[in-house]
C-alpha cells in the first residue's frame, strides 16, 4: 500500500496536489528537476519562495505529473 504523497511546507501534514519542479541554476545542470510537493493552501507560498531565487521551473498538478514521469 503506498502512502500518499504530502505537501513539503514545513509542518503540513495535508495531501499534496500540485508537483513545483525546480533547480538551482548555480548547481544543478539546466535540465535537472528537483520537486517539492504542496497542497492548494501552500502552493502559492511555496512558489514565491522559489521564484524570487530564480529556482522555479514548472508548477503542474500532481496527478499530471505522476502521468508525464510515472
Amino acid at each position: 500500500m503506498s502512502e500518499t504523497p504530502l505537501c513539503s511546507a514545513k509542518g503540513c501534514r495535508v495531501d499534496a496536489v500540485w508537483v513545483l519542479a525546480w533547480n538551482n541554476p548555480k548547481i544543478h545542470t539546466p535540465e535537472r528537476r528537483k520537486t517539492w510537493l504542496a497542497c492548494e493552501e501552500h502552493r502559492e507560498h511555496l512558489s514565491q519562495f522559489l521564484g524570487v531565487r530564480g529556482f522555479l521551473k514548472d508548477v503542474v498538478a500532481l496527478r499530471e505529473w505522476e502521468q508525464q514521469n510515472g
